[in-house]
């Protein structure tokens, strides 16, 4: 009977210098997917700001709102460390893009690393805390993103009132994201205030209204991660590799 390899094995398979070099990180590449990504980002906001009719701005803004919300995989390879050899960019655009997802990375660094440990264990994996879904209704609404805008906006209040105790979060790491949670609270609210006092409108342009467009891309993407894989440790059998 042939026997399917687990990912433990496919590891031990490799010698030491092969895990060395897959380990290895470095500044450049990283920063030139980041110029990209930024450029991209740029190029698509100068075309809605000067867009003539909404035939084109439409488009564009669905494009710029897909980039934006793919800042995702910016701060989920920060937190790991693995976007940039140096540990201040990777601090850096952890903030930077956590912020616009309201995505705090010292919590999310928290939730994804017992996410790793625990995957589809269903006591345990924090993203199972919230069921896949299971028909089509459900699968709609998943992709609307409203759920992930409500529970991260209801966590970042739940933390700046000091109720950090999740269950994945060390008794010791709480006070960071008390105060995490409190600095966004600060931000956002000092940035609301600003436009409506200078009536600025391209945080919602720019910002507000694409993230909420661009959501169900990225939901769709993450989704396909690990819906409908076995509840196993083995992550060549727990995890989906998605190529886009």
């Amino acid at each position: 009977m042939h026997h399917e390899i687990t990912h433990k094995e496919a590891i031990a398979a490799l010698d030491g210098g092969e895990l060395v070099a897959l380990k290895t990180t470095s500044d450049g590449p990283g920063l030139l997917r980041l110029a990209f990504h930024l450029g991209w980002l740029a190029a698509t906001s100068a075309v809605m700001l000067a867009a003539p009719n909404i035939w084109i701005l439409l488009p564009v803004l669905l494009l710029h709102g897909i980039a934006l919300v793919f800042l995702f995989s910016l701060e989920h390879e920060c937190i790991h460390g693995t976007a940039f050899r140096t540990p201040l960019l990777n601090k850096i655009l952890a903030e930077a893009a956590g912020f616009l997802l309201v995505l705090p990375p010292r919590y999310f660094r928290y939730f994804h690393f017992a996410h790793h440990r625990h995957t589809q264990d269903a006591a345990r994996d924090p993203e199972l805390a919230s069921p896949r879904p299971r028909n089509a209704g459900e699968y709609l609404r998943y992709l609307t993103g409203l759920p992930y805008w409500r529970a991260q906006i209801s966590t970042v209040f739940r933390s700046a009132l000091g109720k950090a105790d999740y269950d994945f979060v060390p008794h010791g790491g709480r006070n960071s994201l008390v105060i995490e949670a409190r600095a966004y609270l600060t931000a956002y609210a000092a940035l609301a205030l600003a436009s409506l006092w200078q009536h600025w409108t391209l945080p919602l342009y720019l910002w507000i209204v694409p993230a909420l467009i661009g959501q169900p891309f990225l939901r769709a993407y993450l989704l396909a991660e690990h819906a409908a894989c076995p509840l196993v440790a083995d992550m060549l059998a727990n995890t989906r590799t998605t190529f886009a």
